[in-house]
């Protein structure tokens, strides 16, 4: 015999009875809490568990429990709805729904609409075409939900119509029952409950204790027998590879968007491309070797085949990943590129001018002018992005402004700083961007505009060079930062103070970047000529 054992239904049913009188009359044992705050209410609590096993497919289990406690899963008002609907008793159904308090008037119209459509519906099945053109013209009108609604049940009975009997009193018994879920959904607690009540609430308490973890950083479940919390182990704090291909100055660096390469760019008038391979190790893939000055940035298309390189007061180049051979050259000596982006079909890019008046272009990857935005009084471009979604064109201007354009609508929103913007970068959800400035902070702002005022992030270094910082981690919820002093700044989204601080280069650390496919991985580019790989501390080979 197992743990527990199943009443017999006159059982189960004088149990519904007590606890529904006892509902009524306010017993006090349908007031017990539980919990060591006393915050659950013990029969909520016991039927929500109820619900959660009859979802998993555990009848018997959620038979038994009901039997075992006396409470009910489905409540005594939409048990009496169930059963009219079961037993097609129309009339006395939209009364029942008419009856039930705290529904909103659109909560009971779309209701009472599901229950006279189907109503309507088995009148044609039978052949009762007088009673459903009465029920349009009567029950339908008195709803006011609308002509819109009115012509297509109108519309329905048409086709029906046209349907034979039999057809379509197959379809009854299911059409009943797939009305009773959708009513579930549409009434309120405690008529029914919100579906899978029980995972939603587990799920926001772990969702909450992921978001007070400072190190969480990882895709999947989360286990139940403890409170969350992850270690530093979560992030890159320890170098694990040291490039040094680079013969200068390393100014940037940025993994593909797949994770598979990395890409960066120096003094030394060249860009690398950098393959990870499997182990995490790096090899080098591509030397591009054309430009005549430092190359100063870099961009990949989004689909990860090609690489925009910029030179330092000089032009865009494009660059074949695969094949590491330069397609195509954009601008001249009269157009100096400060900045480039991609649009998310890999098709279009935009440039920006650090010459006053020349202002932003762009252009098809085939070398074609699409677009252009300048004008004589339009400023130096210093940084821009695209948003993911490809709707917004965001570019740094007049050392402290930003603007976001809505390329669609055309419509602009723009922010000013207090103090100089140095650097640019977007969350790869599109929906936040963060700016350094030379006041040592890095400032988080949303792309809809509807902050007042940025979050803020202090601890690094920065006040004469050009230092930039990117999302990353698990749901970008980290953000990494080079500084001045030769160190790597890592902040949770949520702190404004530094959770970690990486030791290892000894110049100047101007851009880093975290590995879109691996969020325990990140890179940073220093003026001492290196480029660093960071990993968890526990990938480190002994």
């Amino acid at each position: 015999m197992g743990i527990l054992e199943c009443r017999s239904r006159e059982s189960c049913l004088k149990r519904r009875k007590f606890y529904s009188e006892s509902m009524t009359m306010g017993n006090d044992s349908c007031c017990t809490v539980l919990g060591q705050k006393g915050l659950i209410k013990k029969h909520e609590f016991v039927r929500v568990l109820i619900q959660c096993l009859y979802s998993l497919g555990l009848y018997k289990s959620a038979s038994c429990l009901e039997s075992e406690s006396g409470i009910a899963y489905k409540s005594k008002e939409f048990e009496v709805i169930e059963s009219e609907i079961i037993n097609a008793k129309w009339e006395e159904c939209i009364k029942s729904l008419h009856g039930i308090n705290g529904l909103t008037d659109e909560m009971r119209c779309s209701t009472l609409y599901l229950v006279i459509k189907q109503y309507l519906f088995e009148c044609l099945s039978n052949g009762d075409d007088s009673t459903a053109l009465a029920i349009l013209q009567k029950r339908v009108s008195s709803l006011k939900m609308g002509t819109e609604k009115v012509h297509r049940l109108a519309c329905n009975m048409l086709v029906y119509n046209g349907k034979g009997v039999g057809e379509m009193s197959d379809n009854v018994v299911e059409l009943r029952k797939k009305l009773l879920v959708e009513l579930e959904k549409l009434l309120p607690s405690p008529v029914t409950l919100p579906e899978r009540r029980l995972e939603h609430l587990v799920e926001s308490a772990l969702s909450s204790q992921i978001d007070s973890c400072l190190y969480h950083n990882s895709i999947g479940p989360v286990s139940l027998y403890e409170d969350h919390c992850c270690g530093r182990d979560q992030i890159p704090t320890e170098t694990v590879q040291i490039l040094t291909a680079h013969q200068n100055e390393v100014w940037f660096v940025q993994f593909s968007n797949g994770g598979k390469y990395l890409a960066s760019s120096s003094s030394d008038c060249t860009a690398i491309i950098w393959k990870v391979v499997p182990n995490g190790e790096f090899t080098v893939k591509h030397t591009l070797e054309s430009h005549q000055n430092p190359v100063s940035f870099v961009s990949w298309s989004p689909d990860d085949t090609m690489l925009l390189t910029c030179g330092n007061v000089e032009v865009v180049k494009l660059w074949d990943v695969e094949t590491g051979t330069c397609k195509r050259t954009f601008g001249d000596h009269g157009f100096i590129v400060s900045s480039c982006a991609w649009f998310p079909d890999s098709k279009r890019l935009v440039c920006g001018s650090s010459e006053q008046e020349k202002g932003i272009y762009m252009w098809d990857h085939d070398g074609n002018e699409l677009r252009v935005w300048r004008g004589t009084r339009m400023p130096k471009v210093l940084d821009l992005a695209v948003t993911s979604d490809g709707n917004n064109l965001i570019s740094v201007f007049s050392d402290k402004d930003i603007r976001i354009l809505n390329v669609v609508t055309n419509s602009e929103n723009v922010i000013s700083e207090e103090h100089p913007i140095t650097s640019l970068s977007v969350s790869a959800d599109g929906k936040f961007f963060i700016v350094n400035l030379n006041s040592q902070e890095i400032h988080l702002w949303d792309v809809a505009g509807k902050w007042k005022k940025p979050l803020k992030y202090t601890g690094h270094m920065q006040n004469k060079y050009v230092i930039r910082s990117c999302f990353g981690g698990f749901n970008s919820a980290f953000i990494a930062s080079g500084s001045e002093n030769s160190e790597v700044y890592i902040w949770n989204r949520q702190k404004s103070e530094p959770i970690e601080v990486l030791s290892g280069h000894s110049m100047t650390v101007n851009c880093v970047s975290w590995n879109p496919g691996n969020p325990q991985m990140l890179a940073s580019a220093s003026d001492d000529h290196t480029v660093r790989i960071w990993g968890p501390a526990k990938s480190i080979s002994k």
